[in-house]
């Protein structure tokens, strides 16, 4: 599933074609994706496309009449294309611009999201959302104040998005592993110097995985096409049986949150 940087690397592809155009016309070919896809994005033809924003793992085109908000789901993608390209099987929704570009949305599995917010709404699920974890917000002192007395397991309070947003599987992994803490440790049991590192590590892994494009796994790609390259960066997620980095010890897996953790219990103490 793309998670928060390849929804940035997304963002950050589509803004220099889209921005500042003009929505010619909206073309749904599929009535529903994760959820039904609403009517009201037909408000967007005819409109100039003022912003793209990203909110945890959803993307924002903004409008005067509102915002087309889109989440990539497990197989979701964007491209902008020549508008005389012929749509393929899965591409589910087009927005076709006056300058003769098109961008199309593809979905083989229909588990990403096309809704629709009005001007000065918000929408329901981008409510309750903790901080943007690149932002000052997100620091060792609100995490310290968030963690008090709660016996959950760190990776999974680090991937809670009430938490912080956008810390997905793969890098809360990679994260915990850079920070030497184990993903089963008490999330109260952290000390401030723990948390104040972990911190650090979690915008230190999202920064260089939007840096390398991306992680691509199974289904992501950049909108150009070229695959993110921070899989070559990872040093604990999907290396199991395999030596660890840091000390030869073999990394091992474990289900957290019923998610699949990849740690070195040697540089991970539990305790």
């Amino acid at each position: 599933m793309p998670e928060l940087p390849e929804v940035e690397v997304s963002k950050m592809g589509i803004s220099p074609h889209l921005l500042g155009e003009t929505v010619q016309s909206v073309t749904i070919r599929a009535k529903k994706l994760r959820w039904d896809i609403p009517q009201e994005l037909a408000l967007l033809e005819g409109q100039v496309i003022r912003a793209i924003s990203r909110r945890a793992k959803y993307l924002l085109l903004e409008t005067d009449v509102g915002s087309a908000i889109i989440h990539l789901g497990m197989s979701g993608s964007l491209r902008v294309l020549d508008a005389d390209l012929a749509a393929g099987k899965h591409d589910h929704v087009d927005l076709k611009l006056t300058c003769g570009k098109v961008l199309r949305y593809n979905d083989p599995r229909r588990f990403g999201a096309w809704l629709w917010c009005g001007p000065n709404e918000s929408h329901q699920v981008l409510s309750r959302l903790g901080p943007e974890p690149l932002t000052d917000e997100f620091n060792s002192e609100y995490i310290l104040e968030k963690a008090k007395g709660k016996r959950v397991a760190v990776k999974q309070f680090i991937m809670d998005n009430k938490v912080v947003v956008g810390v997905g599987n793969i890098y809360a992994s990679e994260s915990l592993f850079s920070a030497k803490v184990h993903p089963l440790r008490a999330t109260g049991s952290l000390t401030a110097s723990e948390w104040s590192c972990l911190v650090t590590e979690i915008k230190q892994v999202l920064k260089t995985a939007i840096v390398q494009g991306g992680t691509t796994l199974k289904d992501f790609s950049q909108v150009d096409g070229k695959p993110g390259y921070f899989a070559q960066e990872l040093k604990v997620y999907g290396r199991a049986g395999q030596h660890c980095l840091n000390c030869s010890n073999e990394i091992e897996e474990l289900k957290v949150g019923q998610r699949n953790t990849f740690f070195c219990s040697k540089c991970q103490k539990l305790s």
